[in-house]
């Protein structure tokens, strides 16, 4: 009797091995057990691994994981190094030095080569020395049937390869690959539903309509949020007594060109110097930017320069490990404030200490300050970088240290759903995504492509949420007060509209340019030596 005739689902199992793990019988197992132990060459089994009767396995070394199979008529040689939950289907063929992770698929009548032959003219191919680089595939990886990787190819982890691709080069984690050569079509983290031939133009034409309806409309949403004696975010909003102030003067310059109606210049000026300026914390901290930025709109400035009593401990005790976003704002402060000072001719020093503890504390592999944390992954280090960065490198027109690494680690942020769906989707997380991928774009177009996808939507989610009379909600799609319209949501929305716009390569239909806070030219220029 024939080993067939002894096992009569073996067949099956060949061409359908994922059916063994649960559901193969005690004789089905035993035989399994016995096919593993015939095979020759330094081999490891996991638990639950399968090799079809039919394949053809002649390895130097095969490690095969847990719940992995070679199916029907594989041809395997060489050193085969296999992850857990991976599969080789009927007919592929894996040979050379190869490791694959886990959770990969390769697809029927796939071939990984893991060698060549010299091309010498001084002698036939067949007398050729080989060579062997090896193949790397990451985990969570799909190969397409009859695809083609080639000696000395990585593919990265999370990626997809199109049927029929022959990849000769290596293939970056997340990317979706087809063609002969194999190119990257896409991401993977970015939804099949593109943006239409004609969607630059159609967010183009959306953008011009939304700034023109917004000139027209300012007026009145300056009046709703003016309660007869000062400004409030929103009305019946009893709030923080000067911020609103400050994105009404921002509102009614980039929108009207003038100071709000009904205010003068001088009048703005003397209740804004009453404010409350300070450095690292408190609203105070925050006021060196508004303030400072609304005065030199209305022609003016602090009367006095701001007080410094700061050193590189100061910057080193902020709390980076947890609330970089706090700390990069305390940062930016120190920036902006360093700059107000200069215009009084205050001595320059502070400013090359802090941009020498930047360039020292920054991280050259995210470009970053801060590091991840489970709870909520890059949050609080890309919105801390903004800050940092635009009181700093931004606001004196200074390059960045690590623009490739701050774009890699902003495009992997971007992909993070929590922070732009729902509460997530407000003007502070997308700002401080756009904000550091401009900057970093006037240095590199290193993902370029991924950071104009992403951008795209950003913009089209937001063209169609303006409130008529009332302008934007700082988390249009909120659960809270912040989903209703007001000053600092309008504000925010129209500068970052600017900045999605320039980024894409059509602000000029906006007919506005920001100048205050968000204003996209430097500040001050760096003092040259005397």
């Amino acid at each position: 009797m024939t080993s067939s005739e002894s096992r009569p689902s073996a067949h099956r199992l060949d061409f359908l091995p994922w059916e063994y793990a649960g559901g193969a019988s005690g004789a089905e197992r035993q035989r399994q057990a016995e096919r593993q132990s015939e095979l020759s060459g330094t081999v490891q089994f996991a638990a639950d691994t399968f090799v079809a009767e039919s394949a053809a396995v002649f390895c130097d070394v095969l490690r095969l994981g847990e719940r992995s199979y070679v199916a029907a008529h594989a041809y395997l040689t060489g050193e085969i190094s296999i992850g857990a939950d991976s599969t080789i289907n009927p007919f592929a063929v894996v040979r050379g030095r190869i490791t694959l992770g886990d959770g990969v698929r390769i697809g029927a009548h796939t071939s990984l080569l893991a060698f060549n032959h010299g091309t010498a003219p001084d002698q036939p191919i067949h007398r050729q020395p080989h060579t062997s680089q090896g193949i790397t595939v990451g985990d969570d990886v799909w190969i397409g049937s009859n695809a083609l990787i080639l000696d000395g190819v990585t593919i990265g982890s999370h990626s997809i390869v199109g049927a029929g691709a022959v990849v000769t080069k290596n293939v970056d984690e997340w990317s979706v690959v087809a063609g002969n050569p194999a190119r990257k079509l896409r991401d993977r983290r970015t939804p099949r539903a593109t943006m239409a031939p004609t969607a630059t133009a159609s967010l183009s034409a959306r953008a011009a309509a939304l700034a023109s309806k917004a000139r027209h409309q300012a007026v009145e949403l300056l009046d709703r949020c003016f309660d007869g004696e000062r400004f409030t975010d929103r009305p019946g909003l009893g709030d923080e007594p000067i911020r609103p102030w400050c994105d009404a003067i921002e509102i009614s310059d980039l929108l009207l060109r003038r100071t709000p109606p009904g205010h003068s210049a001088t009048d703005l000026v003397e209740r804004l110097r009453g404010a409350e300026i300070s450095v690292l914390e408190g609203q105070g901290s925050y006021h060196v930017l508004c303030v400072g930025y609304a005065l030199q709109l209305l022609g003016s400035g602090f009367e006095q320069p701001i007080p410094l009593d700061l050193t590189t401990d100061r910057y080193d005790a902020l709390p980076w490990a947890r609330n970089a976003w706090s700390a990069g704002a305390a940062i930016d402060s120190v920036g902006t404030a360093i700059a107000w000072n200069l215009d009084h001719r205050s001595d320059s020093g502070r400013l090359f200490e802090l941009f020498g503890w930047l360039t020292a504390r920054a991280d050259p592999s995210t470009g970053m300050w801060g590091q991840p944390h489970p709870d909520d992954g890059w949050l609080q280090v890309v919105n801390g970088f903004y800050r940092l960065t635009r009181g700093t490198y931004a606001q004196y027109g200074l390059p960045l240290p690590y623009p490739e690494a701050a774009i890699r680690t902003l495009l992997a942020h971007s992909q993070d759903h929590r922070v732009f769906t729902g509460d997530g989707f407000n003007a502070c997380n997308v700002l401080d995504v756009i904000h550091p991928l401009w900057l970093a774009g006037k240095q590199t177009e290193f993902g370029r492509a991924d950071g104009r996808r992403w951008a795209e939507r950003m913009l089209d989610a937001i063209l169609d949420r303006w409130v008529d009379g009332a302008g934007f909600a700082f988390a249009p799609d909120g659960t809270d007060d912040r989903a209703v319209p007001g000053l600092q949501g309008t504000e925010m929305w129209l500068a970052i509209i600017w900045l999605l716009t320039d980024y894409l390569g059509f602000s000029d239909v906006l007919g506005y340019r920001p100048r205050g806070v968000h204003r996209p030219e430097p500040l001050i220029a760096v003092p040259k030596p005397a």
